[in-house]
This record gives structure tokens, C-alpha cells and sequence, in this order.
């Protein structure tokens, strides 16, 4: 059910390879910060975003499922979320996190919760 959330949409324009870090990230009502890692894995594509000042420091991650579109040449990737759906998003901790199946799951499901269909 939310395994199609962690691969990107075929109209988003993202090429496997393709080096995001950096990248600002736009919410549907906004900028929410920058590509800080993100993952190409099969089952497994996410990026995590640093959110900078805007929620003091927070990392989230995105499954690759929430990206609606990457803009190469302007250095972004819109997100079908709000500001306040990322807000709300378990906090991603880069020691604890990366390969842990059940922060994966638990991920998955809030942003299943909030996915336009």
C-alpha cells in the first residue's frame, strides 16, 4: 500500500543518478529548505530535507513518492505537501535512522495519511 511512495512518479522528471543535494525544496504553499540526502533505491527512494530556520534544524524525510516535479535547471523539486504536512512529519536523525526498517514504516504511513490520490 505505501510501497508506491518510496519510488518517484514517472512524470516527475528525475533521472536516476541525478545529484539533488542542494536542490530547494518547494511545498505546495511554499519553500521548506534544501536536499541534504536522498536515496535512488528501488523500493527505497526518499530525500532528506533540512528545514533550516523555518522549523529550527528539522530533518525530514520525503518518500520520492511526494515529489510532483524536479526542476534540474533551477535547482528544485516540488513536493505534493504543504509546509504544515512536513511540519508535522516524524523528525529524521541521521545516526538513528538510515536503514531502519521501522522509522521507514512509521514514515510511510503519515505521509500515506496526507497523499492526494
Amino acid at each position: 500500500m505505501t510501497d508506491s511512495l518510496w519510488g518517484y512518479q514517472p512524470t516527475a522528471g528525475h533521472a536516476t543518478g541525478t545529484d539533488l543535494i542542494g536542490f530547494k525544496v518547494e511545498a505546495t504553499d511554499g519553500s521548506i529548505g534544501k536536499v541534504d540526502k536522498h536515496s535512488d533505491e528501488v523500493t527505497s527512494s526518499y530525500l532528506v530535507v533540512d528545514t533550516g530556520v523555518w522549523i529550527f534544524g528539522k530533518h525530514v524525510m520525503l518518500p520520492a513518492g511526494t515529489v510532483s516535479r524536479v526542476d534540474v535547471g533551477d535547482e528544485k523539486v516540488y513536493v505534493d505537501l504543504t509546509k504544515e504536512q512536513i511540519k508535522g512529519a516524524p523528525e529524521f536523525d541521521k545516526d538513528a535512522h538510515p536503514g531502519n526498517a521501522e522509522f521507514h514504516r512509521s514514515t510511510g504511513e503519515y505521509y500515506g495519511r496526507h497523499r492526494r490520490v
